[in-house]
């Protein structure tokens, strides 16, 4: 299924699961199709009677790509600099479409659980639509901080090593990114080389993923206004993740009220079958207590 957006853009989305039930939108990390995104998580949250909904970002997989390769080392250098980027859209954009797409299932209010960048833009939607977020789940990401959150050496050269253009070849590149920001001995090569071989196959275009990065770096540090948040917010973290450090998710949770912090020992930048588990009980639970608080006792308590 696809929405065409009031600019015109295509974003494409899948609903799995019960149509009238609570429901939980799912948001893919950098690059990430939604076919990569969480899919033990979301059979986990089908199991429990929720409407899961995927949907491909705007620059990935089957919505709108936009045109142009854009020089990332320009971006960071203006945004070091503190000069206003020059990027073609911004994260706050990417958190409309997500919204875009509830409206088109005619779900006022969500279950937002984003991985990664799709934290990053979980974040910006409660900001920005306090009333669509039922509840945040920020997974591996972090506030935009510049002293939080950073990759190690290896995860910095997993995130810049430009993959060849021909998609075929391509797919040993991600693959290997894949594998050094992996949780330590949870990676299967197998299974991470038929995902992306499926995502590469339906759709090819780093430098979608490099607009996307830029989008990312210009929102800035959100310290301040994650403040704001007022839906009941999860921040889950592993301790392994070599490309957003832990400080991440710390920060995470300290900026937001009552946000309650999960810190899982031995976990990287993935969600394998070994923490699949914990995780999906912990977003359940957090879930659950989401639609018994309510929304007039949450909107009550953020003040």
């Amino acid at each position: 299924m696809a929405l065409t957006t009031g600019r015109g853009l295509r974003i494409a989305y899948e609903l799995t699961g019960d149509p009238s039930g609570p429901h939980a939108l799912i948001v893919s990390g950098l690059g990430r199709q939604l076919i990569e995104t969480a899919i033990g998580l979301r059979e986990m949250l089908v199991a429990a009677g929720l409407g899961v909904v995927r949907f491909d970002n705007r620059d990935v997989g089957l919505s709108t790509h936009l045109d142009g390769k854009i020089d990332l080392s320009k971006v960071r250098r203006n945004i070091d600099a503190g000069l206003a980027p020059e990027v073609p859209y911004r994260l706050e954009d990417m958190a409309d479409d997500a919204v875009r797409v509830i409206d088109e299932l005619g779900v006022h209010r969500a279950h937002v659980v984003g991985f990664s960048m799709g934290g990053a833009i979980g974040q910006v939607m409660a900001v920005r639509h306090p009333d669509r977020v039922a509840t945040l789940t920020s997974i591996s990401s972090t506030t935009g901080d510049p002293t939080v959150g950073q990759p190690d050496a290896a995860g910095k050269r997993a995130l810049f090593t430009a993959p060849p253009p021909d998609p075929e070849a391509a797919i040993d590149t991600l693959v290997e990114a894949r594998r050094v920001i992996a949780s330590p001995g949870q990676f299967v090569e197998s299974e991470a080389r038929a995902l992306v071989a499926a995502a590469v196959r339906r759709a090819f275009d780093p430098a979608g993923t490099g607009r996307q990065l830029a989008a990312l770096w210009a929102a800035g540090n959100r310290t301040g206004s994650l403040r704001r948040v007022v839906a009941p917010t999860l921040v889950i973290h592993g301790d392994a993740d070599r490309l957003v450090d832990p400080s991440g998710g710390r920060a995470t949770a300290a900026a937001i009220r009552g946000a309650r912090l999960v810190e899982i020992v031995g976990m990287g930048h993935d969600l394998p079958a070994e923490y699949l588990d914990r995780v999906g009980r912990e977003i359940l639970a957090h879930i659950v207590a989401g639609e018994e608080s309510g929304p007039a006792s949450r909107h009550g308590a953020g003040g």
